[in-house]
């Protein structure tokens, strides 16, 4: 490291000295005694080999070396003073502000009702939603970029266990939907035998949505390749449509059915009696959590689930 021979104390005696305009009044602004802050004046003279101040007949003069060397407090003193209003704004940032981080189902249909009621409590927050995918969510929880996160649990990254808090939220439910005029529209379970047998619209292959899915169909032993896909498709919603257009059927969150479901636009069947599903987990900073409003969101999560209105209004249950 550079080695500079003032320092910033040194810096303020001389912007005092040139303010005041007398030694002793330069002292008394600083709180210092006058031999101390002459002592100053001489050791930054020995350091840069140049005087500083010339004094005639009372009156304290600047030498060239010296209105440089003002020149220079001033501005570095000036950005000292931005820096310390810097921190001090970021500081009372991090006391209002709160990111937020999950999928794009989540943030779509059940974190936007939290953040609403949340809000409503703590009028004085300022929230940012960031959508993507776990493993991206759960590296920016870690980097301090999202104060929390409300992911897929069997996603977290291995290497990031240590790094992270995590407690599990609620399961996300997979239904098959079917078209309302579908021969099967009144059966409650099928078989996986009768299940590949169907015409399936999904997500193109190159969408992350497609393998996230296909990793939880693996999980119960529902095998993705074995699918009659007649149809792929740029977006649920898009799917959602092809469905009720008796174009085909689709595995699906629920969350993004809810509304169709009820008011039977739609229909849906488990397999083999069994509810698919997936984890997910509200995750945190264990080292590291700036944000106080963090703390405040993880436990409100959790005191909304004890609370069988908000679970009805979060439609977290059919």
């Amino acid at each position: 490291m550079k080695y500079f021979p003032f320092s910033l104390e040194q810096l303020r005696i001389i912007q005092a000295i040139n303010n005041e305009a007398t030694i002793k009044q330069a002292a008394k602004k600083l709180y210092l005694s006058q031999p101390a802050l002459s002592l100053q004046i001489q050791k930054l003279e020995y350091e840069i080999d140049s005087p500083i101040l010339d004094r005639r007949k009372k009156q304290i003069y600047f030498t060239f070396t010296g209105e440089l060397i003002l020149d220079y407090a001033d501005r570095i003193l000036r950005l000292c003073e931005e820096a310390d209003k810097a921190v001090v704004y970021l500081k009372k940032l991090k006391r209002i502000s709160l990111t937020i981080g999950s999928n794009e189902i989540v943030g779509t249909y059940i974190l936007p009702k939290i953040i609403n009621l949340f809000c409503r409590r703590y009028s004085y927050t300022h929230v940012k939603l960031e959508i993507d995918s776990t493993n991206c969510i759960a590296w920016n929880i870690v980097n301090g970029k999202v104060d929390i996160g409300i992911v897929e649990e069997e996603k977290i990254p291995k290497e990031l266990y240590n790094s992270l808090y995590s407690t599990p939220y609620f399961q996300e439910e997979i239904v098959l939907i079917l078209p309302k005029s579908h021969e099967l529209k009144d059966t409650y379970s099928i078989s996986k035998k009768n299940l590949y047998k169907l015409d399936f619209i999904t997500l193109k292959p190159d969408f992350v949505g497609r393998k996230s899915m296909d990793d939880v169909l693996k999980k119960f032993n529902i095998e993705s390749d074995r699918l009659q896909i007649k149809l792929e498709l740029n977006s649920i919603e898009a799917i959602k449509r092809g469905v009720q257009a008796g174009l085909g059927v689709s595995f699906v969150s629920i969350l993004m059915v809810k509304d169709e479901l009820y008011s039977k636009h739609l229909n849906s069947v488990i397999i083999d009696n069994r509810i698919i599903s997936k984890r997910l987990t509200l995750v945190i900073n264990v080292k590291s959590n700036e944000s106080q409003l963090s703390g405040k969101f993880y436990k409100y999560c959790f005191a909304l689930l004890k609370t069988r209105l908000y679970i009805k209004f979060l439609n977290l249950d059919y």
